[in-house]
């Protein structure tokens, strides 16, 4: 397959560059895998759309202030370069920094460091260069990393939402089940729920429970590869709790439908299913690690039944996680559909029930 087969049009105009007043008023297109029927509904009714006996899967983690401004301070000369677009960026003295992924060894240090001053408390040294210009940096001691980050840190807006975050985007740029600190992206199907909403779908008996993936680099870097296949994700660190294992394996084995909560919750499910080796009944186990499972059409889907998620850019591997859940052609068309009907697209937008 090729990556271009996963293009549509959307005009500018479409991209939510804010949220909505009301979490919950938003829209949702109902798509029924099997027929391709499309409903346009409210996000409001999602609650009655679902089975009394279903089990809904949320990823709680939580967003960091992991966006950083500062100033290089001193380079050696070696390490410019006329061929090295970073040359005129570090001249200039400000870098913008994505703090990604927490290592958990410092590591060894790499050619010539690189010192990058955050604020009176706060600096660092580029240590290693990635393929894709990642840098991993080494950060002077403080007594509280993650609080000074809530201090100078700024909430990471994907970029084609084209404004500075300001303060509101702490709250909603967060799910409000948010617990594990960890991502640099919010996982926006669960962005919609409100605590009213959750109560209405617990009260109908539905079931809830918990994982977490620390969403990473992989939200925010392009496909580089032209067939779709050739393309390698990033590692994401995830972790299902024992009750949550439970939970989705008392409902396997009773044939209840697994809806998940946005296609972090899809990797991490299915990517512990595939680690293990399955029995006469389907299962998984509780863990903690890294998943990389590429999700795109031919995949074999064990856990997951239904899926709420929101609109993804064109291209994406997100887009062709939810094709393979759908169908290419049907997602396309349901994306057509969304276009002429003017929904909002992508983080701060609307979403999609597939079932």
């Amino acid at each position: 397959m090729l990556v271009s087969d996963f293009n549509y049009h959307l005009p500018e105009e479409l991209i939510a560059q804010q949220p909505l007043a009301d979490r919950a008023a938003s829209r949702l297109l109902h798509l029924e895998r099997t027929s391709g029927r499309l409903q346009d509904r409210y996000f409001r009714e999602l609650p009655d759309l679902l089975h009394p006996t279903d089990l809904l899967v949320f990823n709680n983690t939580k967003v960091f202030p992991a966006r950083l401004f500062g100033h290089r301070a001193g380079l050696r000369a070696q390490s410019l370069s006329p061929h090295n677009p970073a040359s005129k960026e570090f001249l200039q003295g400000k870098v913008e920094v994505l703090l990604t992924r927490q290592l958990s060894r410092p590591g060894r240090k790499i050619g010539v460091g690189e010192k990058i001053h955050f604020s009176q408390s706060l600096e660092a040294e580029v240590i290693a260069r990635g393929e894709f210009g990642e840098r991993t940096l080494r950060f002077t001691p403080v007594d509280d990393f993650f609080g000074l980050l809530e201090k100078i840190g700024h909430i990471p807006l994907p970029p084609y939402i084209s404004r500075d975050d300001v303060q509101t985007d702490r709250d909603r740029y967060q799910t409000v089940y948010a617990r594990e600190r960890g991502s640099v992206a919010a996982p926006t199907a669960g962005l919609h729920f409100t605590p009213e909403i959750l109560e209405r779908i617990r009260a109908r008996g539905i079931e809830t429970a918990e994982i977490t993936l620390h969403v990473g680099l992989g939200t925010f870097q392009p496909i580089h590869a032209e067939r779709v296949e050739d393309h390698k994700m990033h590692r994401e660190r995830f972790s299902i709790s024992p009750a949550a294992a439970q939970k989705v394996n008392a409902a396997l084995a009773t044939g209840r439908r697994i809806v998940a909560v946005g296609t972090t919750t899809v990797r991490t499910l299915e990517y512990c299913a595939s680690q293990i080796q399955q029995g006469p009944t389907l299962r998984i186990e509780a863990r903690s690690g890294e998943a990389e499972l590429f999700i795109y059409p031919g995949f074999q889907f064990r856990i997951i039944r239904a899926l709420l998620t929101n609109f993804h850019l064109p291209q994406s591997t997100l887009l062709m996680l939810v094709s393979a859940f759908a169908g290419r052609e049907r997602v396309l068309a349901a994306y057509e559909h969304a276009v002429e009907q003017r929904y909002r697209f992508f983080s701060y937008g609307d979403c999609m029930l597939i079932e």
